[in-house]
């Protein structure tokens, strides 16, 4: 039986990559924190995998990152897909300590801790796959905290890729440019997002780029609306 990680899973890009991967031979271990959100996603899953477990636990925090990896227990994992991520949009000027930490627990420091905890004991043939953004190599206005935690993953990763491609590991940067999902809601302003690809077309993407032989990678994928990068 394999066993899939999936952090962010409640919603969005996480939740539809979780939909696309079930299968009866495989274990969901979904993370979320959103608790009624990530029930349902589970709850839908059921009768499609194997087993599905949910992982409630707060990644801004240290202990929220361990609390989770002791939960999945000691069996290696065959994926892990790190996915969850905050975004704060805002002039630099007014970036709180606070905010500028939750970044960088959420979207820098859970990936590296998740991937030095499970990488040595995922077998040949196993994947990473880490849910970046084009904010990974471009800046935008307003987007510092959020640019300068997707800048700093990329950096980190394809450091770890070269670590590990002896081993056999992928390691699989996806870089989407703006996705209709409900962090839109939770930020000020008009988006248009009628324009935004879908967290279904990144989650086929993802899907696509494990479907290939273990010996072949696609390592960097970027995905874009025809309308342009938003």
């Amino acid at each position: 039986m394999k066993r899939y990680l999936i952090t962010g899973a409640s919603r969005g890009i996480g939740r539809a990559i979780a939909e696309n991967l079930a299968a009866n031979d495989v274990q969901l271990l979904l993370h979320g924190r959103d608790t009624v959100a990530l029930a349902e996603v589970c709850d839908s899953l059921n009768d499609r995998c194997a087993r599905v477990v949910r992982l409630i636990h707060d990644l801004a925090l240290p202990s929220g990152i361990s609390d989770l990896i002791d939960q999945v227990g000691k069996n290696p994992v065959d994926l892990l897909v790190n996915n969850a991520g905050i975004a704060i949009v805002k002039p630099f000027c007014e970036i709180t300590p606070v905010e500028w930490k939750q970044t960088v627990g959420v979207n820098i420091t859970a990936p590296f801790m998740l991937m030095q905890h499970f990488s040595p004991h995922m077998p040949p043939g196993s994947s990473i796959v880490n849910i970046l953004s084009i904010a990974a190599k471009t800046g935008f206005a307003n987007w510092s905290a959020y640019c300068m935690s997707k800048f700093a993953l990329e950096g980190f990763l394809q450091c770890v890729r070269e670590e590990l491609r002896d081993r056999k590991i992928r390691v699989i940067n996806v870089y989407p440019a703006a996705t209709d999902t409900d962090i839109w809601t939770q930020i000020e302003g008009r988006w248009p997002r009628e324009k935004m690809i879908s967290p279904h077309e990144v989650a086929s993407a993802v899907a696509y780029a494990l479907s290939r032989p273990t010996d072949v990678a696609l390592e960097n994928i970027t995905l874009s609306s025809l309308t342009g990068n938003l």
